[in-house]
Protein backbone atom coordinates (compact mmCIF):
# COMPACT_ATOMS: atom_id res chain seq x y z
CA UNK A 1 0.00 0.00 0.00
CA UNK A 2 1.24 2.98 -0.47
CA UNK A 3 -0.22 6.77 1.24
CA UNK A 4 -0.48 10.58 0.48
CA UNK A 5 -2.02 13.17 1.86
CA UNK A 6 -4.66 15.36 0.20
CA UNK A 7 -7.03 17.93 1.59
CA UNK A 8 -8.98 17.41 4.24
CA UNK A 9 -7.93 13.82 4.57
CA UNK A 10 -5.14 11.00 3.05
CA UNK A 11 -5.32 8.70 0.18
CA UNK A 12 -4.52 5.65 0.46
CA UNK A 13 -3.81 3.27 -2.20
CA UNK A 14 -4.02 -0.60 -2.28
CA UNK A 15 -3.24 -1.47 -5.64
CA UNK A 16 -1.42 -0.28 -8.88
CA UNK A 17 -4.59 0.38 -10.70
CA UNK A 18 -5.95 4.58 -10.50
CA UNK A 19 -9.08 3.48 -9.29
CA UNK A 20 -7.90 1.34 -6.32
CA UNK A 21 -7.66 3.54 -3.44
CA UNK A 22 -9.27 5.15 -0.58
CA UNK A 23 -9.77 8.55 0.96
CA UNK A 24 -9.51 8.19 4.99
CA UNK A 25 -11.07 11.22 7.09
CA UNK A 26 -10.98 11.02 10.86
CA UNK A 27 -11.78 13.56 13.71
CA UNK A 28 -10.30 15.27 15.72
CA UNK A 29 -10.37 13.04 18.81
CA UNK A 30 -11.41 9.16 19.28
CA UNK A 31 -13.54 8.22 16.67
CA UNK A 32 -16.75 6.61 17.51
CA UNK A 33 -16.14 3.45 14.50
CA UNK A 34 -15.36 3.44 11.38
CA UNK A 35 -18.04 4.01 8.34
CA UNK A 36 -17.15 2.64 4.92
CA UNK A 37 -18.11 4.97 2.55
CA UNK A 38 -19.18 2.97 -1.06
CA UNK A 39 -20.72 5.07 -3.84
CA UNK A 40 -23.13 3.83 -6.48
CA UNK A 41 -23.84 4.55 -9.72
CA UNK A 42 -24.70 0.88 -11.31
CA UNK A 43 -21.00 -0.25 -11.49
CA UNK A 44 -20.59 1.74 -14.20
CA UNK A 45 -16.76 3.21 -15.16
CA UNK A 46 -18.67 6.81 -15.42
CA UNK A 47 -19.51 6.80 -11.62
CA UNK A 48 -17.18 7.82 -9.24
CA UNK A 49 -15.90 8.37 -5.58
CA UNK A 50 -16.98 12.04 -6.29
CA UNK A 51 -20.91 10.35 -5.22
CA UNK A 52 -19.40 9.36 -1.66
CA UNK A 53 -17.08 12.25 -0.72
CA UNK A 54 -20.11 14.89 0.15
CA UNK A 55 -21.19 12.72 3.02
CA UNK A 56 -17.66 12.79 4.54
CA UNK A 57 -17.51 15.55 6.42
CA UNK A 58 -20.76 15.45 8.16
CA UNK A 59 -19.68 11.82 9.51
CA UNK A 60 -16.73 13.51 10.70
CA UNK A 61 -18.60 15.81 12.64
CA UNK A 62 -20.42 13.51 14.08
CA UNK A 63 -16.90 11.44 15.50
CA UNK A 64 -16.69 8.52 12.60
CA UNK A 65 -13.18 7.95 10.64
CA UNK A 66 -14.87 7.82 6.94
CA UNK A 67 -13.45 5.62 4.56
CA UNK A 68 -14.51 6.77 0.81
CA UNK A 69 -13.37 3.91 -1.61
CA UNK A 70 -12.92 3.77 -5.27
CA UNK A 71 -12.66 0.61 -6.82
CA UNK A 72 -12.46 -0.22 -10.81
CA UNK A 73 -15.65 -0.64 -12.48
CA UNK A 74 -15.43 -2.77 -15.42
CA UNK A 75 -17.41 -6.06 -14.40
CA UNK A 76 -18.08 -8.15 -10.97
CA UNK A 77 -14.73 -10.00 -11.20
CA UNK A 78 -12.91 -6.60 -10.43
CA UNK A 79 -15.29 -4.88 -8.66
CA UNK A 80 -16.02 -7.45 -5.85
CA UNK A 81 -12.24 -8.14 -5.97
CA UNK A 82 -11.07 -4.37 -5.04
CA UNK A 83 -14.38 -3.43 -2.76
CA UNK A 84 -12.75 -6.48 -0.85
CA UNK A 85 -9.13 -5.28 -0.87
CA UNK A 86 -10.36 -1.75 0.06
CA UNK A 87 -12.12 -3.20 3.06
CA UNK A 88 -9.25 -5.32 4.15
CA UNK A 89 -6.36 -2.41 3.70
CA UNK A 90 -8.93 0.23 5.59
CA UNK A 91 -6.12 2.06 7.74
CA UNK A 92 -8.30 2.28 10.97
CA UNK A 93 -9.80 -0.47 13.37
CA UNK A 94 -12.43 -0.17 15.09
CA UNK A 95 -14.99 -2.49 17.07
CA UNK A 96 -18.07 -0.95 15.10
CA UNK A 97 -17.32 -1.00 11.09
CA UNK A 98 -20.68 0.38 9.42
CA UNK A 99 -20.88 -0.04 5.76
CA UNK A 100 -22.92 2.79 3.73
CA UNK A 101 -23.66 2.07 0.58
CA UNK A 102 -25.82 3.80 -2.23
CA UNK A 103 -27.75 2.38 -5.05
CA UNK A 104 -24.52 -0.10 -6.68
CA UNK A 105 -22.47 0.68 -3.45
CA UNK A 106 -25.78 -0.92 -1.26
CA UNK A 107 -25.38 -4.01 -3.12
CA UNK A 108 -21.50 -4.25 -2.72
CA UNK A 109 -21.65 -3.17 1.61
CA UNK A 110 -23.96 -6.38 1.62
CA UNK A 111 -22.18 -8.49 -0.55
CA UNK A 112 -19.08 -7.80 1.91
CA UNK A 113 -21.20 -8.24 5.13
CA UNK A 114 -21.57 -12.06 4.32
CA UNK A 115 -17.79 -12.11 3.86
CA UNK A 116 -17.72 -10.69 7.31
CA UNK A 117 -16.22 -6.96 6.76
CA UNK A 118 -18.69 -4.80 8.63
CA UNK A 119 -20.73 -4.84 12.55
CA UNK A 120 -23.70 -3.05 10.60
CA UNK A 121 -24.73 -2.42 7.01
CA UNK A 122 -26.62 0.82 6.05
CA UNK A 123 -27.80 0.29 2.16
CA UNK A 124 -29.28 3.25 0.93
CA UNK A 125 -31.29 2.59 -2.02
CA UNK A 126 -29.57 -0.29 -2.76
CA UNK A 127 -29.68 -3.03 -5.37
CA UNK A 128 -30.62 -6.07 -3.47
CA UNK A 129 -32.22 -8.20 -5.72
CA UNK A 130 -29.86 -8.33 -8.83
CA UNK A 131 -32.90 -10.52 -10.68
CA UNK A 132 -35.40 -8.63 -10.20
CA UNK A 133 -33.17 -5.42 -10.69
CA UNK A 134 -32.69 -7.41 -14.60
CA UNK A 135 -36.36 -7.78 -14.98
CA UNK A 136 -37.16 -4.37 -14.65
CA UNK A 137 -33.93 -2.96 -16.60
CA UNK A 138 -32.45 -1.22 -13.89
CA UNK A 139 -29.70 1.23 -15.14
CA UNK A 140 -30.39 0.32 -18.50
CA UNK A 141 -29.53 -3.01 -17.87
CA UNK A 142 -26.88 -2.56 -15.63
CA UNK A 143 -26.93 -5.90 -13.49
CA UNK A 144 -26.24 -7.79 -16.98
CA UNK A 145 -23.10 -5.69 -17.87
CA UNK A 146 -22.23 -5.78 -14.31
CA UNK A 147 -22.17 -9.54 -14.63
CA UNK A 148 -21.37 -9.87 -18.47
CA UNK A 149 -24.22 -12.24 -18.87
CA UNK A 150 -28.31 -12.31 -17.13
CA UNK A 151 -28.37 -13.37 -13.67
CA UNK A 152 -28.85 -17.10 -12.67
CA UNK A 153 -28.46 -19.55 -10.34
CA UNK A 154 -25.14 -19.32 -10.82
CA UNK A 155 -24.58 -15.60 -9.05
CA UNK A 156 -26.48 -16.31 -6.20
CA UNK A 157 -23.04 -15.95 -4.22
CA UNK A 158 -22.68 -12.12 -5.44
CA UNK A 159 -27.13 -11.44 -4.94
CA UNK A 160 -27.79 -9.90 -1.57
CA UNK A 161 -31.45 -10.95 -1.12
CA UNK A 162 -29.74 -14.79 -1.91
CA UNK A 163 -27.35 -14.51 0.58
CA UNK A 164 -29.73 -14.12 3.82
CA UNK A 165 -29.48 -14.14 6.54
CA UNK A 166 -26.34 -12.09 7.44
CA UNK A 167 -24.70 -12.51 10.42
CA UNK A 168 -25.15 -8.50 11.00
CA UNK A 169 -28.51 -6.09 11.50
CA UNK A 170 -28.95 -4.50 7.95
CA UNK A 171 -31.21 -0.95 7.75
CA UNK A 172 -32.75 -0.63 3.93
CA UNK A 173 -33.15 3.12 4.14
CA UNK A 174 -35.19 4.20 0.59
CA UNK A 175 -36.62 7.20 -1.11
CA UNK A 176 -40.41 6.97 -1.34
CA UNK A 177 -40.43 8.79 -4.50
CA UNK A 178 -37.52 6.74 -5.70
CA UNK A 179 -37.51 5.80 -9.83
CA UNK A 180 -34.26 4.57 -10.43
CA UNK A 181 -34.29 1.90 -7.90
CA UNK A 182 -37.52 1.54 -6.64
CA UNK A 183 -38.37 0.99 -2.52
CA UNK A 184 -39.20 -2.84 -3.64
CA UNK A 185 -35.81 -3.46 -3.73
CA UNK A 186 -35.39 -2.51 0.06
CA UNK A 187 -38.99 -3.77 0.73
CA UNK A 188 -38.18 -7.40 -0.60
CA UNK A 189 -34.80 -8.19 0.92
CA UNK A 190 -35.89 -6.69 4.26
CA UNK A 191 -38.93 -9.31 4.35
CA UNK A 192 -36.38 -12.00 2.78
CA UNK A 193 -34.19 -11.29 5.20
CA UNK A 194 -36.55 -11.35 8.12
CA UNK A 195 -38.26 -14.64 7.18
CA UNK A 196 -34.93 -16.38 7.09
CA UNK A 197 -34.39 -15.65 10.71
CA UNK A 198 -31.94 -11.90 10.20
CA UNK A 199 -31.84 -8.68 11.58
CA UNK A 200 -33.29 -6.15 9.00
CA UNK A 201 -34.74 -3.05 9.32
CA UNK A 202 -36.88 -0.68 6.41
CA UNK A 203 -36.06 2.71 6.92
CA UNK A 204 -39.12 4.31 4.30
CA UNK A 205 -38.39 7.97 3.36
CA UNK A 206 -39.91 10.88 1.61
CA UNK A 207 -37.41 11.94 -1.33
CA UNK A 208 -36.06 10.47 -4.25
CA UNK A 209 -32.77 8.08 -5.17
CA UNK A 210 -30.59 11.21 -4.82
CA UNK A 211 -31.74 12.97 -1.82
CA UNK A 212 -30.47 10.07 0.74
CA UNK A 213 -26.59 11.77 -0.34
CA UNK A 214 -27.66 14.50 -0.22
CA UNK A 215 -25.62 16.11 2.74
CA UNK A 216 -28.17 19.44 2.94
CA UNK A 217 -31.28 16.85 3.26
CA UNK A 218 -34.01 15.89 5.77
CA UNK A 219 -33.60 12.33 4.20
CA UNK A 220 -29.96 12.69 5.46
CA UNK A 221 -30.10 13.80 9.20
CA UNK A 222 -32.25 10.86 9.44
CA UNK A 223 -29.25 8.62 8.46
CA UNK A 224 -27.18 10.29 10.73
CA UNK A 225 -29.57 10.16 13.62
CA UNK A 226 -29.45 6.34 12.82
CA UNK A 227 -25.70 6.14 12.27
CA UNK A 228 -25.25 7.69 15.77
CA UNK A 229 -27.49 4.72 17.69
CA UNK A 230 -24.91 2.27 16.32
CA UNK A 231 -21.94 3.52 18.41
Amino acid sequence: MTEEDRAGGRVVRYGEHPAQYGELTVPSGEPRGLVVVVHGGFWKKQYGIEYARPLVPSLVEDGWAAWAIEYRRSGAADTLADVDAALLAAPVSAQVVVGLGHSAGGHLVAWAAGRGRFTHVVSQAGVLDLRAAYDAGLGDRAVEAFLGHPPGPADDAVDPIRQVPLEVPVWCVHGRQDSVVPPSQSRDYVTAARASGGAAELVELEGDHFELIDPDSAAWRRQRELLAALA
